[in-house]
């Protein structure tokens, strides 16, 4: 076992929910990458994000507070600069801190803690996407267009940009084998699919037939079991007036595993990176997710639900020389990883936190001890779909979910796993209600938390609408590609970078 502070290097793909990949028991993806990860590796089998949406499950993961803690309550809220994220822990113990692709943040701080994005952004940085709250208001977000656009391309800006964020973090991870003073490191690489629309190249598609992909394992279920918070997803998406054909059904899951496949080989290309460059016996490499995806489970698709499909991600820890391969079954979520990355660069000896956060280290439950920490998540929802907040609880095999304007569900996964069976409107469960109830109650204001998002949207339309008219700041990210930082010049001035070392390890 290495006595240095280990390098760590995240892998994180959109939309790449734990429940479509072969780790997790699915048996029709082919991702020989994350597989060969999984079986060496360390594979939390009930991981799941905090809140189903881009940014503000980013935000948590980065800070270990829940979305609600830090106002980033949707797409378009700002994550503010005055919250640590693991990037600045780390830079304090001396890590070089870097990012390739998307990680959405929105507002001028486009670094939270990162030394240097190796690249852009793929979305704005500004308040544009902002959810309607309302009564009266109307979504175009989510829709069934990305949907019945599945099928095969040439290109696409997310396979651009997945291809970007590859090459440069290939070509980061060369540079810090070259010099080793810029180590230990965190390298962050971030990709965007498989987000929806489910388009690919043809090269991707033919790794799969329509037989192999198939229907959901629960179809779209009789209107009498919808749910309230699904009635709204499915009337949003016109689910309710002309549900999808199998025949487009099959399309868009063939469309989103082919995405799959595609960001497996990128994940493939950077792990060949970091053998070749000597770096895989003292970097730690952690895979996971923003949230997953529906693929019509239920009718549903994309994310804004507490279901499995949406809310599982996968969180796979690859580290041999320091953890047996395993498999752990507790709860745990993205709230987690900024003690655990703390953890393990710190041996242990972890430093005060400016801020207590929600999550715990895993670094106990990956050695295969019985950590006494909470089996309990909680996440959150106050975004589309939504005309008050949702919270979900999951403590053991049952899930609760609560909001002020639906009636109650309870799942208990361990018989139900499809969450099909709601067992809130059992009177023998009613106990159990309760005191998820009280739990909720103790734990969320959730009237100030209405309150809060609605100020915050009132706040950024008015901003957002003012710079609509002229002259509106720019915030998002520019990558430095002076070509003095990567290639000969006759003259190198003091202030320039200094040559790096050309002998790998």
């Amino acid at each position: 076992m290495t006595t240095r502070s280990p390098n760590f290097l995240i892998i994180m793909a959109d939309f790449m929910g734990a429940l479509a990949l072969p780790p997790y028991g699915n048996p029709v993806a082919k991702t020989p990458s994350i597989s060969r990860l999984a079986e060496e590796g360390v594979v939390f089998q009930n991981a799941y994000c905090n809140f189903p949406l881009c940014a503000p499950s980013r935000a948590s993961m980065m800070s270990g507070l829940l979305p609600s803690e830090i106002g980033v309550y949707d797409n378009g809220a700002e994550f503010t600069a005055s919250i640590p994220t693991f990037a600045h822990y780390l830079r304090q113990l001396g890590y070089r801190c870097e990012l390739a692709g998307k990680m959405h943040f929105v507002g001028p701080d486009q670094l939270h803690g990162f030394d240097e994005r190796l690249t852009c952004d793929l979305v704005p940085a500004d308040f544009g996407w902002m959810p309607p709250w309302r009564d009266g208001d109307h979504p175009d977000w989510p829709s069934l267009d990305p949907i019945l656009e599945a099928g095969v391309v040439s290109r696409t800006m997310g396979i651009d940009f997945d291809e970007e964020v590859t090459h440069r973090a290939i070509r980061r991870l060369y540079d810090f084998a070259r010099d080793p003073g810029q180590q230990p490191f965190l390298l962050t690489v971030s990709y965007i699919e498989p987000h929806e629309p489910f388009k690919t190249t043809r090269e991707h598609w033919d790794l799969y037939s329509d037989d192999e992909v198939g229907l959901p394992s629960v179809p779209l279920l009789d209107e009498t079991c919808w749910d309230a918070h699904s009635r709204r997803l499915y009337e949003t998406m016109g689910i309710d007036r002309q549900p999808l054909t199998e025949e487009q059904v099959v399309r868009a899951r063939h469309g989103y595993y082919s995405m799959l496949s595609f960001v497996d080989h990128k994940i493939g290309e950077v792990l060949s990176a970091v053998r070749e460059t000597g770096l895989a016996e003292d970097t730690v490499v952690i895979v996971t997710a923003d949230h997953g995806s529906m693929l019509g489970e239920r009718g549903l698709w994309g994310i804004l639900n507490f279901f499995e499909w949406a809310m599982r991600v996968p969180f796979i820890i690859h580290a041999p020389s320091r953890f047996a391969p395993r498999r752990v079954e507790s709860n745990i979520s993205l709230l987690d990883l900024l003690p655990t990355l703390l953890d393990l660069a710190t041996d242990g000896q972890p430093p005060v936190l400016a801020t207590p956060v929600e999550g715990a280290s895993l670094v106990s439950l990956a050695g295969g001890e019985t950590a006494e920490r909470s089996n309990t998540v909680y996440a959150e929802l106050s975004a589309e779909g939504s005309t008050a907040p949702s919270v979900m609880v999951k403590r053991g095999t049952h899930k609760f979910i609560h909001c002020e304007t639906d009636p109650p569900l309870l799942f208990d996964l361990a018989g139900d796993p499809t969450e099909q069976t709601n067992l809130a409107a059992r009177p023998e469960w009613s106990d159990l209600i309760a005191s998820f109830q009280s739990e909720v109650r103790d734990k969320w204001d959730l009237k100030q938390w209405q309150c809060e998002v609605e100020k915050s949207r009132q706040r950024r339309i008015l901003i957002y609408e003012t710079y609509e008219r002229s002259n509106p700041p720019i915030w998002d990210y520019a990558v430095n590609n002076d070509p003095w930082r990567f290639y000969q010049r006759s003259f190198r001035e003091p202030w320039q970078v200094t040559e790096q070392k050309t002998t790998l390890k």
